[in-house]
């Protein structure tokens, strides 16, 4: 093969898992407009799926280029800004008024900032921790209140207000300071204990078990893990000066 069109044929290769992830954020905003909200909230889980993959395939194909980052953030903001905004708006906030619509918008600003901060602040953070909740978890924690409540066949005009403060709480969540471990200091070239393949394997069965609790229950924990490691944090530095003072 030529090596030429060999290159070529592995930049596009990430570039359409980066599409991938961009039409699922489309269809997420279609489904939630049609009002099939399940729909709606599973199609976002399926674009952080293709968000992780593009990333990780441009690293081991040694394919990273600005283009293709430029890229990912615009589909970022899409997938992970606007659509999960729209299907909370539609979904339970619809009928608040312009409480509803601020929310959303201050959900979408915060993803929004929170991309651009990002983008500016590679290779001046800290890897192994992101700054902030990243935005396809604040997506993942709104899809799946949606998709739990929808599943108990619960109306979203009903739990309005959980919905409500949810959507602020990630919004406000992206754009803070807190630490989030980013799982960047994972090397999957090198060997594990034995104990990773069985902690994976429950993992998936408990996925499996019932998706929209346990994934709901995952990114909940994780967005409330910034707030515990921030308290930490606080903690430590508090005793420590007490001890050196």
């Amino acid at each position: 093969m030529n090596p030429e069109l060999r290159r070529r044929g592995i930049y596009v290769l990430p570039n359409l898992l980066t599409t991938a992830a961009l039409f699922a954020g489309f269809y997420a905003i279609v489904q939630a407009m049609t009002g099939r909200f399940e729909n709606a909230a599973v199609a976002i889980f399926i674009a952080m799926v293709f968000d992780g993959l593009d990333g990780r395939v441009a690293r081991m194909t040694r394919t990273q280029s600005a283009f293709g980052a430029e890229y990912d953030s615009l589909s970022d903001m899409v997938s992970f800004g606007a659509a999960p905004a729209l299907i909370a708006f539609e979904w339970a906030m619809k009928g608040m008024g312009k409480w509803g619509w601020i929310a959303a918008f201050v959900y979408c600003a915060g993803a929004a900032l929170r991309l651009a901060r990002f983008n500016t602040n590679i290779g001046v953070v800290d890897k192994r921790y992101f700054q902030g909740l990243p935005s396809p978890a604040a997506a993942a924690l709104v899809a799946g209140f949606v998709w739990i409540i929808n599943d108990l066949n619960i109306p979203g005009e009903e739990v309005r207000w959980y919905a409500f403060a949810l959507t602020l709480f990630a919004g406000v969540t992206m754009v803070s300071t807190l630490p989030y471990w980013s799982g960047k200091d994972i090397n999957l070239r090198r060997s594990v204990p034995f104990m990773v393949l069985p902690a994976i394997v429950l993992g998936y069965v408990l996925v499996s078990s019932y998706p929209p609790g346990v994934l709901f229950a995952l990114f909940l924990a994780y967005a409330l893990s910034g707030y515990v490691m921030a308290v930490s944090n606080w903690r430590s530095r508090r005793k420590q000066g007490a001890n050196g003072g």
